[in-house]
């Protein structure tokens, strides 16, 4: 996959950022490159390789599942406008 300065232009008006025309090919330089090592990274076969949860071993450290506080919720939503089973309902917000 490679982008072109267009797509960089895009991003850059979502972002909400001022790029000057050098900015924008140094940013096109560097995504493509990303984007080159990915694709590089996903052409390794990882076939019978188990995924890990961190790069480094590990162990975690458990503790005992206690509950230490009270249930608040009917106080905290006395003073919400609208509840339904333990949800606030709020307006809309985001048209469909």
């Amino acid at each position: 996959m490679s982008l072109t300065l267009s797509d960089v232009e895009k991003i850059a008006r979502l972002s909400r950022l001022s790029l000057t025309e050098a900015e924008k090919a140094a940013t096109l330089d560097k995504l493509n490159g990303i984007f080159a090592m990915v694709e590089q990274m996903q052409s390794v076969n990882t076939d019978g390789i188990e995924p890990m949860t961190h790069p480094h071993e590990l162990a975690l450290r458990l503790r005992a599942d206690q509950v230490t506080e009270t249930d608040h919720a009917a106080e905290y939503q006395a003073v919400a406008p609208e509840v339904h089973n333990r949800l606030y309902i709020v307006p809309q917000v985001i048209e469909e």
